[in-house]
C-alpha cells in the first residue's frame, strides 16, 4: 500500500491539518497565516512611504518661515536675524525634500548647511532645541568636542548619524531627511598653521572627515555608536538630504574681524567705513575669511555656505530672559515651589540685581542660572523639610545680596 504524502506550507512548513486554508501553487503550497503576514508587510511598507510624504507635506502646510520664527520668539529672546536665517533654512529643507519626492526634473536644489556664530550663552543651542520641538522630521544635537580622527580615542564622525538614526527609530529613509545640529564647531579649529611633531587628531583631521558627510555621501554608520569594527554590522545612510546646522562661540574671532575691517579701511572710503562699524558687535561682520583665519579649513567653510550671527545679550534682553519666555528661569523656580505648596515671589529689585551680576560675569543667559542657584539653594534645601512651610515666600533684595556674598560669587567674575 502506497504511503500518503503529507502536504505542508512551503514557507512555514506547517501541516495541512494545522492551518485553515492551504493554497496550492505550481511547485508548492502557501497557508493562510503566511498570506496574512505577507499582506501586513506590504501594507506597512506602503504606509511608511506615504506617511513620510504626508509628514513633509504637513510640515510645509503648517510651518512657514514666519510661523517658525514666531514659535522661536516664544522661547528665545531677541536674535531676530539668526531666527530668520534659521527659519528660511529649515523651510527650504522641507521644500527641497518635497520637490525631490514629487518631481524628477533635471533641476536639483542643493541644500544650504549653515553656521551660527555667537558668544556663549546667547542662545545657539536653545535655538536648535526649540526647532527640534516643532519639527516633524528627525532632529539630533551632536557635540564636536568628542570627535577625533579614526583610530584615536574618541568618537568617529559617523557617530553623529547614529544619534539621528536613534531619533528616527532606526528608520533609515526617515533619518535621511532629518536635521543635525553640530554644536561647538569652533573646538575642532586648526590649532596652528605651523607644522608640529604631534598630530592634531581633534582639529583639522576631524574637519577633513566631516567634508563628505556635509556635502552628501553614503556613510556606513555603527547602529549602536562607538568605534567601527571590521566585523560589525553597519547601516548605510545617504547624507545628501540631511541638513547640517553648526554652532560655535568662536571665542576671539572678533580680533580677526577687527583686523580685516581695519585692513579694508584704506583709500577714499576709509573714514566712511570707520564711522559705520559697530565696535561693540563685530560678530555681525563675520565672513568666511574670518572663519578661515580662526582655523576652519576652506573646504569645510565651502560646505557651510550660510553664515549668521547671534548678538551679545544686553541688559534689556537678559531681563526679558528671566521672566518672559515660556520656560523662563523665574517661572521654573515658581513651579518648583508650587509643587511644595508655596507661592514664590521676587522683588523687582532682585531681578535687576541678578541681571547686573550676569553682565558683570559676562556669561550670557547661562550666567543667570548660576546666580539664581546661588540665591535659591539654601531655601530649596530647607523648605521641603519644614513641617509648617509658609504659603508665600518672597525673595527680598537683602536676602539675595546676603546669599550672593555667602556663595562668594565674586570669585566667578570674568576679567
Amino acid at each position: 500500500m502506497a504511503k500518503e504524502t503529507t502536504i505542508r506550507c512551503s514557507l512555514c512548513n506547517r501541516d495541512k491539518k494545522d492551518v485553515k486554508i492551504l493554497i496550492a501553487g505550481v511547485n508548492g503550497h502557501i497557508c493562510d497565516n503566511c498570506v496574512t503576514q505577507a499582506f501586513h508587510l506590504i501594507a506597512d511598507e506602503n504606509l511608511t512611504d506615504n506617511s513620510t510624504k504626508q509628514q513633509i507635506q504637513n510640515s510645509l502646510n503648517l510651518l512657514k518661515p514666519v510661523a517658525i520664527k514666531e514659535k522661536l520668539d516664544e522661547y528665545v529672546i531677541g536674535q531676530d536675524d539668526a531666527k530668520k536665517v534659521l527659519a528660511v533654512a529649515v523651510y527650504n529643507h522641507f521644500k527641497r525634500i518635497s520637490h525631490a519626492l514629487k518631481n524628477k526634473e533635471e533641476i536639483e536644489i542643493d541644500k544650504s548647511n549653515l553656521i551660527l556664530v555667537g558668544e556663549t550663552g546667547t542662545g545657539k543651542t536653545l535655538l536648535a532645541r526649540t526647532i527640534a520641538k516643532m519639527l516633524n522630521v528627525p532632529f539630533c544635537i551632536a557635540d564636536a568636542t568628542v570627535l577625533t580622527e579614526a583610530g584615536y580615542v574618541g568618537e568617529d564622525v559617523e557617530s553623529i548619524l547614529t544619534r539621528l538614526l536613534q531619533a528616527a527609530d532606526y528608520n533609515v529613509e526617515t533619518a535621511e531627511k532629518g536635521i543635525v545640529f553640530i554644536d561647538e564647531l569652533d573646538k575642532i579649529a586648526r590649532k596652528s598653521d605651523n607644522p608640529s611633531i604631534t598630530r592634531d587628531v581633534s582639529g583639522e583631521g576631524v574637519q577633513q572627515a566631516m567634508l563628505k558627510l556635509l556635502e552628501g555621501t553614503i556613510v556606513n554608520v555603527p547602529p549602536q555608536g562607538g568605534r567601527k569594527h571590521p566585523d560589525a554590522k553597519m547601516i548605510a545612510v545617504n547624507t545628501k538630504n540631511i541638513l547640517f546646522i553648526c554652532g560655535g562661540a568662536f571665542d576671539g574671532i572678533e580680533k580677526k574681524i577687527a583686523q580685516r575691517l581695519n585692513a579694508q579701511s584704506v583709500g577714499y572710503s576709509a573714514s566712511v567705513t570707520k564711522e559705520e562699524i559697530d565696535k561693540f558687535n563685530l560678530l555681525q561682520y563675520v565672513s568666511p575669511q574670518d572663519l578661515k583665519a580662526f582655523g576652519l579649513i576652506p573646504e569645510l567653510i565651502g560646505r557651510l555656505p550660510v553664515i549668521t550671527y547671534l548678538k551679545p545679550l544686553d541688559r534689556s534682553a537678559l531681563r526679558q530672559i528671566l521672566t518672559e519666555p515660556k520656560n523662563a528661569l523665574i517661572k521654573q523656580y515658581k513651579q518648583l515651589f508650587k509643587m511644595e505648596g508655596v507661592k514664590l515671589e521676587f522683588e523687582e529689585v532682585v531681578l535687576e540685581l541678578i541681571v547686573d551680576k550676569a553682565l558683570e560675569f559676562k556669561l550670557g543667559a547661562r550666567g543667570l542660572r548660576g546666580i539664581c542657584e546661588a540665591i535659591m539653594t539654601d531655601v530649596m534645601y530647607e523648605l521641603p523639610s519644614e513641617e509648617k512651610a509658609p504659603k508665600t515666600f518672597t525673595i527680598t533684595y537683602e536676602y539675595a545680596l546676603e546669599k550672593l556674598k555667602t556663595a562668594k560669587m565674586s570669585q566667578l567674575k570674568v576679567a
